[in-house]
Order: C-alpha cells, then sequence, then structure tokens
C-alpha cells in the first residue's frame, strides 16, 4: 500500500503573518509551530528573488480567479532549498452580512525528483535591478535630491556663478546620495542585528520596517554591512574635485555627515532611540547640513544663511522619518528603540507631525519676509493641498493600516515642496 504524499497546509493574514501551520508544514519546513505562528511571514519560506519577482503576481492571480498553482523553490529552515508545487487559495469570513478576505490558505507538495533549479520561477532583469532599490532604499534618495537642488538654485540666485560648476554640482550629488545610501543600509544592519526588524510583524509596506532586505534573504547580514562601508568610501572618493577646487573645509561636511549615518543606528550613540534626536539629526542632515555644504562646494563660500535656507525642506524630511514611525511605534518600544512616536503615543505625536510640516512652511515665508529667499521661493505654499491631505488621512487612521496613504502622501509633500521651492528661486533668479 503506497504512502500518503507528504503536504503542507499553512494560512496567512493579508500581511503574511503565519496564523496556521499544521504537522505537515513541521515535516516539511523544519520549523515547529511554536517558531513560526504569529512570529513570521510566509516569506521565510521562499528566496527573496520569488518574494520580489513573482509573489505579488500569485497572490493577485489568487484573488481575482479563486486559486493560483505552481511549481517553484521553497527553503527548509537552515535555507536549504527544495522543489515543490504549492497551490494559494484566498481565505475569507462573513462581517457584516459580507464575505471579506482576510489572508491566504497555500497548499504545500514537495517534489523530491525535481531538480531545484528546474523548478525555480525565471527572474527577470526587472526583478535583481529591483533587488537593489530595495537594499539601498533607493526611491527615499529624493530625500537627498531636494536640498541639493535647493542649494544650487539658492546659488544660483545668491550668487550667479559664471558659468554653473556643474563638476561640483555633480560631485555633491553623488556624494550626498552615497552617504545616504550608507544611512540607509547601515540604519537596516543594526535594526537587524539589534532584533528590531524581527519584532516587527505588524506592518509590511514600503514606507515602514526598513528594507526587510536580509529578512527576505536579498542580501546576508555581512553583505549589507560591505555595501554600507562601500557606499561611505563612493561619499568620499566623490569630494575629491571638490577637496581640490574649494579647499579641506569640505571634510568637515562629509565627516558630519558620516557620523550621523553611522551613528543613527549604531551604538553607542544609536540617536534613533533617543527621545528625539533621531527626528533632529535627520532633519538637520537632509535639511541645512546637505543645503550648506552643497553651496560650499559651488562657491568655495559658507555662511549662516547657507544652513537656514535648508530649514524648510529639513523639516520636511524629518517628517517622512517621523509618519514612519508610527506603524513600527510597538516594535520600536519592544527593541528599546525610543523615538518621539514611541516617548510620546501615536495620538500626541499627530500634533508633531502637524507642527513639522506647518514650520516647514512657516520658515519659508519667513526667509522670504526677511529677504534670504526671493519671492519665487513662495511657490513652495502650492504643496499645502498634499500637506493637508496627508494630516487629514493621518488623523484619521493613524492607529491602522489606512495611514499608508500619509506616508505617501509625506513623501510626495517632500518632493513637490522641494521642486516648487526651488523652481521658485531659479525662475526669480530668471527673471
Amino acid at each position: 500500500m503506497s504512502s500518503k504524499p507528504l503536504r503542507s497546509v499553512i494560512t496567512c493574514d493579508l500581511e503574511g503573518r503565519i496564523q496556521t501551520y499544521d504537522h505537515g508544514a513541521e515535516a516539511i519546513f523544519g520549523y515547529s509551530a511554536d517558531e513560526v505562528v504569529g512570529k513570521q511571514r510566509v516569506s521565510l519560506f521562499s528566496p527573496g528573488l520569488v518574494v520580489l519577482g513573482q509573489v505579488g503576481k500569485w497572490l493577485k492571480t489568487a484573488r481575482t480567479d479563486g486559486e493560483f498553482s505552481t511549481r517553484t523553490v521553497f527553503l527548509r529552515k537552515g535555507g536549504v532549498p527544495f522543489a515543490a508545487r504549492i497551490r494559494i487559495t484566498p481565505t475569507y469570513q462573513r462581517a457584516d452580512g459580507k464575505k471579506v478576505q482576510i489572508g491566504y490558505c497555500g497548499l504545500t507538495e514537495p517534489l523530491p525528483d525535481m531538480p531545484v533549479e528546474e523548478a525555480m520561477p525565471p527572474t527577470s532583469l526587472g526583478t535583481r535591478l529591483l533587488r537593489w532599490l530595495v537594499v539601498t532604499r533607493a526611491p527615499f534618495l529624493t530625500a537627498t535630491l531636494m536640498p541639493v537642488l535647493t542649494a544650487a538654485a539658492w546659488v544660483a540666485w545668491r550668487y550667479a556663478p559664471e558659468p554653473f560648476p556643474w563638476l561640483m554640482f555633480t560631485s555633491a550629488l553623488v556624494g550626498a546620495a552615497a552617504l545616504h545610501v550608507s544611512a540607509n543600509t547601515f540604519n537596516d544592519y543594526f535594526d537587524w542585528i539589534s532584533g528590531t526588524d524581527a519584532l516587527n510583524a505588524d506592518y509590511f509596506t514600503p514606507y515602514s520596517g526598513g528594507s526587510r532586505c536580509v529578512e527576505l534573504g536579498l542580501i546576508s547580514e555581512r553583505g549589507l554591512l560591505r555595501l554600507a562601508v562601500a557606499s561611505l568610501i563612493v561619499s568620499a572618493l566623490s569630494a575629491a574635485p571638490i577637496l581640490y577646487a574649494q579647499g579641506p573645509a569640505v571634510l568637515a561636511f562629509g565627516a558630519a555627515g558620516a557620523l550621523l549615518a553611522y551613528f543613527y543606528s549604531a551604538p553607542p550613540l544609536r540617536l534613533s532611540a533617543r527621545r528625539g534626536l533621531g527626528e533632529l539629526s535627520v532633519g538637520l542632515a537632509f535639511g541645512p547640513l546637505v543645503v550648506a555644504g552643497c553651496v560650499f562646494a559651488l562657491t568655495g563660500e559658507v555662511r549662516a544663511a547657507d544652513f537656514l535656507i535648508g530649514v524648510p525642506i529639513g523639516l520636511l524630511t524629518a517628517a517622512i522619518l517621523f509618519i514612519n514611525e508610527f506603524p513600527d511605534m510597538e516594535a520600536d518600544a519592544l527593541a528599546g528603540k525610543n523615538h518621539l512616536v514611541v516617548t510620546l503615543g501615536k495620538a500626541r505625536s499627530r500634533w508633531v507631525y502637524v507642527a513639522l510640516v506647518s514650520l516647514g512652511f512657516a520658515v519659508c515665508v519667513v526667509l522670504v519676509l526677511l529677504g534670504m529667499l526671493p519671492l519665487g521661493a513662495l511657490a513652495m505654499l502650492l504643496a499645502v493641498p498634499i500637506a493637508i491631505k496627508a494630516v487629514t488621512v493621518l488623523f484619521a487612521h493613524y492607529r491602522d493600516r489606512e495611514l499608508i496613504e500619509a506616508n505617501a502622501a509625506t513623501i510626495r509633500l517632500h518632493l513637490v515642496a522641494g521642486l516648487l521651492l526651488a523652481t521658485g528661486i531659479v525662475a526669480s533668479h530668471l527673471t
């Protein structure tokens, strides 16, 4: 009499958190139910590139067609790959007389006679590129681009150099972007090894919990640390033309940026866990420090006004960090990452967000009234409706997943306001 084929049944919620895990799953994947139920996501069982390139499409098909089946490669405990067939179906419950989806059910059957290479889904070039976008958190580099553009516009209006120093501008932009990548990857590395990310099972969005690149298997801990150090070296090398043309003062800006990038998450300072110092350091680094440093790169001079010009965009950058702390609050508190949202609580922190955004616009107006910025800088105020949208969503959904709309709106606010500010300053120079 033939034995019954080994199979497993695992269910998860819409965040991918494992809810049920049967004995077949324990035998196939090697984890006990106590190790994974309520503590891990189903992404634990798949190679990172499969998660990035395939799983989203599989789930979409399961939702629309009622099920999806394919062969793929899974990972046993210890990272050992094996070929298997997976059947995914959506799960539902009744709520207020309606059928509401609450997650997914996956039925897995190992294919012991199939080579892993044959079962592995194809990985497109786009997925490979997406891997590095995720690891570096490249979409957030607009936080660097906006202050650099603001500085360039300010120099064009205030100093009107002829010709414009494009080599210095490019060097400053590359250096700032590389330093930002270094900060991102150091942050992910130290949050991972400290256990902060592992504790965060509440959300899985692009705006919270870091990149999750180690959790997804996209890069190793050691690889992430190497990338952080390499980015720091690239940033230093990019300053060579500025050092040659403008003098050693650029090293002070670079050193300040490097220290903030490293100690934002690294012990013993771990600024991100010190009740407001993390938010303050981000606001200063991605506002006054980058703007003044870029002004020095372009002109060889730096004045107090050059730092002040960076305050509006720095406040909006701090607002991005701040609102992204909301969904991570519970996990961060458990890990001892006591940022402002952990310190104040979500309800009171809403008003801090309002203050950050409002001050960003108010400082711009004050700088125009003082004659430090041209009238065209008030174009930044055209972004106020985006701010109102973000605040409205935040106040209504600060405790639930719909907050993601406010996270996205804050990033959009920073980008649009920064572009309007830079464009308005340049327009004043041209008129």
